[in-house]
């Protein structure tokens, strides 16, 4: 979800969590248990936008002026691209049901107020019904969930699998389950109003006080409408979904949702079983019988129950929205139950705190966790020319007993485009960032629509902000739209430096899917290359090596948009000697082009190679 808000100090109590400091040993039963044997490739789309074809773009825009896109338009053609692009996952960003300005009462589906939605289209993570479908994303409305259930069916065809998003911290603040399974209560409607906190209350109160409207929203950017009349019924109010106790939010809050309650008292202390000591060194199996025949909050009830009907869908796996605000003993419970009927979903998290990344993959039984503060944000300074490569090892000595878990991007809807020029500034500038979070890790990478071919974000969609592409409007996606070539999928409409990028992507990512050495072992060579190469730029160039018992690589790669860098790479003694190589001359050859190739020589243990590398260049050279 995108943090337009400072939290509120009070939720810091909230969301503090016991320190673990467990090691997690590489080849560990864990490992085997719930990560990927290979290289994973999420492919993150924005279900609405996908698919849109229509390029009018007019800020604020209904659905009419521009364009929306469908399931349908995830055709076997548009899937099996996505799958040669190196893709194993489709991040179907958006598909649960949200607030929209639109009216769908003719299919039974209430309206939403404006003044408590954002945007027109609305925000995704402000979900209104979780065992439904958004109806924007159907070309039958009512027919809206067999369209998706096809949708799931078309992406295991091209052998892909799916993952939706799960925000169990927040949900709209008109929450209706007009689709509920027999016997599912609606959240809330069993609470004590007249408390601020009960255990099994799904939501914060405060009591006696109505709700009010934050001051300085704009709703629709001031277009009539007839719900907009300065007030929303809501009595008593409800913490809002940021963590915000007053009755009348900030216009900067979360305050079109409202927080649900896991059994956190308002002044942090918890309400439901914790695990016991050691229990970040035990499995899933062990974690889900633990929770057997225990009670817990409400809350957890309700959202293991929603995981597990998509998975019973044909879900494979989750993101999950703002982890951290939920207590890790709430993802022990959920991700077990999640395990326990699907021992192959892939579950992954925003979670922005390094001290608290362990508790939630040990403890909270993650597959994966953004490596957003320190990867993505270390390259990020790197490309802006604010600080040298040297770092990225550091991070990665410090993320070392966890690195399987780490998934990298670069861009995504939270963030700003890859390409835009509040980031990289350039397409091309992204490539070597994407050669190094891809190659330095084992842990799955992530991709954003439109990022493959160079999308910069630069529409106004009227709520949204420019650099981003916006996930509260009705917009198109020019790049993507060029390679979506209106629905062949063909890239006809790419101009040629365009689908260079692409082909870029396309060869790093499927290099990368079937590399051994990529699920091995990593070394640094900045160091050694940094006090001994001959003409090595440290401030630009970065190296590493990553190796398994069948395939050595040396990665090489110059960050400097203007510099070529021509040196002596030192390969030191012990990576020769891990290597079992005899001195005498092997030749290396990049694995991405194939047009560099050079020799390795070794000469007492100690291995050197001549390198001329453009600039924004890469290579993967291969033993």
């Amino acid at each position: 979800m995108v943090k337009k808000t400072t939290f509120v100090a009070g939720m810091s109590i909230l969301l503090m969590a016991t320190a673990c400091k467990t090691k997690d040993v590489k080849m560990n039963a864990e490992k085997k248990e719930t990560v990927s044997e290979k290289k994973e490739v999420v492919y993150q789309v924005f279900t609405r936008l996908f698919g849109n074809k229509n390029t009018t773009n007019k800020p604020w825009g209904t659905i009419e002026e521009n364009g929306v896109g469908k399931f349908n338009d995830f055709t076997p053609k548009a899937l099996r691209e996505i799958k040669n692009l190196g893709v194993t996952y489709v991040w179907y960003t958006g598909v649960p049901h949200h607030a929209v300005i639109r009216d769908y009462t003719a299919i039974g589906v209430s309206h939403d107020d404006p003044e408590v939605v954002k945007g027109r289209a609305g925000s995704p993570y402000a979900v209104k019904d979780y065992y439904n479908v958004n109806p924007d994303l159907a070309v039958n409305p009512e027919k809206r969930l067999e369209e998706f259930e096809a949708l799931i069916k078309r992406t295991h065809e091209a052998n892909l699998k799916v993952i939706i998003d799960i925000v169990p911290n927040h949900i709209a603040r008109k929450y209706e389950g007009k689709s509920n399974p027999k016997g599912v209560r609606d959240f809330g409607v069993d609470d004590d109003v007249t408390v601020e906190y009960k255990r099994d209350n799904n939501f914060y109160y405060i009591p006696n006080i109505p709700f009010q409207l934050p001051d300085g929203n704009k709703p629709l950017n001031g277009e009539s409408h007839s719900l907009i009349d300065g007030k929303f019924n809501e009595n008593p109010a409800k913490w809002t979904g940021n963590g915000s106790r007053l009755a009348k939010p900030d216009k900067n809050d979360w305050y079109e949702t409202v927080k649900v309650n896991y059994g956190i008292r308002p002044d942090g202390s918890k309400d439901f079983p914790e695990l016991p000591v050691g229990y970040d060194k035990l499995s899933n199996k062990e974690h889900y019988a633990f929770w057997k025949g225990k009670s817990v909050p409400s809350s957890w009830i309700k959202f293991r129950d929603i995981a597990l009907y998509w998975t019973a869908r044909g879900v494979d796996g989750f993101r999950y929205d703002m982890a951290e605000m939920v207590p890790y003993e709430f993802w022990s419970y959920m991700n077990s139950a999640i395990k326990n009927a699907n021992p192959d979903a892939f579950l992954m998290a925003e979670v922005y705190n390094p001290k608290e990344y362990r508790n939630y993959i040990h403890l909270g039984k993650m597959d994966y966790l953004y490596d957003k503060v320190e990867t993505y944000d270390k390259l990020k300074a790197i490309i802006q020319g604010k600080t040298p490569p040297d770092g990225l090892s550091y991070i990665q000595k410090g993320l070392a007993d966890i690195d399987v878990h780490m998934l990298k991007f670069l861009d995504n809807h939270d963030e700003q485009r890859l390409a835009s020029p509040d980031f990289a500034g350039s397409p091309e500038k992204g490539k070597p960032m994407m050669v190094v979070s891809t190659m330095i890790t084992s842990a799955p990478i992530m991709v954003y629509f439109g990022q493959e071919v160079g999308e910069a974000g630069n529409e106004n969609g009227g709520f949204g902000t420019h650099s981003r592409t916006s996930i509260f409007d009705y917009v198109g996606v020019p790049n993507h739209q060029r390679w979506m070539n209106n629905g062949a999928f063909d890239g006809g409409k790419l101009s040629q430096s365009e689908k260079d990028l692409r082909d870029f992507y396309k060869k790093l990512l499927n290099f990368s899917g079937h590399s051994s050495a990529v699920m091995g072992q990593f070394q640094d060579l900045q160091e050694v290359n940094r006090q001994a190469a001959l003409g090595y730029d440290p401030n630009h160039v970065y190296s590493f090596v990553r190796w398994s018992d069948t395939q050595k690589l040396i990665v090489v790669t110059n960050f400097s948009s203007e510099s070529s860098n021509i040196f002596e790479l030192k390969i030191p003694a012990d990576i020769i000697g891990k290597w079992n190589l005899k001195d005498g001359s092997y030749t290396i050859k990049d694995q991405l082009y194939g047009k560099s190739t050079t020799q390795l020589q070794v000469v007492n243990g100690e291995g050197k190679a001549s390198i001329t590398i453009a600039p924004l260049e890469s290579f993967i050279y291969q033993l």
